[in-house]
């Protein structure tokens, strides 16, 4: 415990940040000063707070990465996504439902979850499986079931159920895969 204050400490001395940079830095500052006092449970509960303003700052980058919806469609984006992943072993989400024409599927990204590694040997020898493979640029989706699923850089899963394959494979495409995989490197 005392390591992950110290090394917080550290990593904002190191990065020179200001007392009033924002509100993840504040927050990191009064755990330090809460640690300083003595009080490890408060520099504990303000420790869990910025780690939590954290994950809402990389769930907000990984959201850029939903597609608009298609001319005619709606997209309404779940901004609740991440409050099972915890249970899941952590990560970031983010998520879509996509409405039109009579017709609705939705589409989750989800990086850095140890789920998501256990299902890139299925995904990766999907033929092995009996599923079809469909080439999106230069990534592989498994579609099987009228689910499209493909893992980018091994550790981010795009997933679209719901709706017809080929219309979720058109929206899918419009994603822009290299820099997702470069999402929070």
């Amino acid at each position: 415990m005392r390591k992950e204050i110290f090394a917080v400490a550290v990593t904002l001395s190191a990065i020179g940040l200001s007392a009033s940079a924002d509100e993840v830095t504040d927050t990191l500052q009064s755990s330090l000063k809460a640690y300083e006092e003595g009080d490890l449970q408060y520099a504990l509960e303000e420790l869990e707070y910025a780690k939590q303003l954290m994950l809402s700052m990389k769930t907000e980058a990984l959201t850029v990465f939903l597609p608009e919806a298609p001319d005619g469609w709606t997209r309404e984006v779940n901004t609740e996504m991440n409050a099972g992943l915890a249970m899941m072993g952590g990560g970031v989400g983010a998520e879509a439902e996509y409405s039109g024409g009579g017709d609705s599927f939705t589409i989750t990204i989800l990086a850095d979850n140890p789920m998501v590694g256990a299902m890139g040997a299925m995904i990766t020898n999907a033929a092995a499986y009996g599923a079809k493979v469909e080439r999106v640029g230069r990534e592989k989706f498994m579609v099987q079931d009228g689910t499209v699923q493909g893992l980018i850089d091994n550790r981010i899963l795009v997933k679209a159920e719901g709706g017809d394959v080929a219309e979720m494979l058109k929206v899918v495409e419009t994603i822009d895969f290299r820099e997702l995989g470069r999402f929070g490197n």
